[in-house]
């Protein structure tokens, strides 16, 4: 639980101080934009009032409440199951302090501070909150395809009649190992 929880604060903090000083730096500008690698990534000043993509804008209210059930169920699962993972953890650290860094924006300002511009796929622009979110639950379904992998081998195995490899071998009780 302390590396979600860690984690989770460092998102936070990397979410909340970037959207200051880059909201306020893009702001300052004529045309709210600033070319790192002209025509491929671009620093751009967007209010975005809706969900991810800028979808059903002007409903906030839906996803704070969203937002608020969606950290205290990943909150409330890790407290209870304390997965021994520290990639779990830090998927789940990831997720929720991505949440709360919109929610943040949601609160204080109604809209949530994006501006990392990626013209080079034409994509929409996003935020640190976004990166994290996205990281961790790709991070997460990683994991389960994994575990489920290794699930299904042990189960062959042993439907075989095979002993199931071992990933974490304790010596035998001759001193073998």
């Amino acid at each position: 639980m302390i590396v979600t929880i860690l984690v989770t604060v460092l998102a936070v903090i990397a979410d909340q101080v970037s959207k200051h000083f880059l909201g306020a730096f893009l702001r300052g500008l004529d045309t709210q934009s600033y070319p790192l690698l002209p025509d491929i990534l671009h620093l751009t000043y967007v209010e975005n009032r809706g969900a991810a993509f800028g979808m059903l804008a002007d409903h906030r209210w839906v996803f704070m409440i969203l937002s608020v059930l969606g950290i205290a169920a990943i909150l409330l699962l890790v407290a209870k199951e304390k997965p021994e993972s520290r990639w779990v953890q830090l998927a789940a650290g990831l997720i929720v302090g991505g949440g709360i860094g919109n929610m943040i924006d949601r609160v204080r300002l109604g809209y949530v501070i994006d501006f990392i511009d990626c013209r080079f796929v034409d994509f929409y622009v996003f935020n640190i909150a976004d990166c994290c979110v996205t990281v961790g639950c790709g991070l997460y379904m990683l994991l389960v395809v994994i575990e489920t992998i290794r699930d299904r081998k042990k189960k062959k195995a042993a439907a075989d009649g095979e002993e199931p490899a071992q990933e974490d071998a304790e010596p035998s009780e001759n001193g073998d190992a």
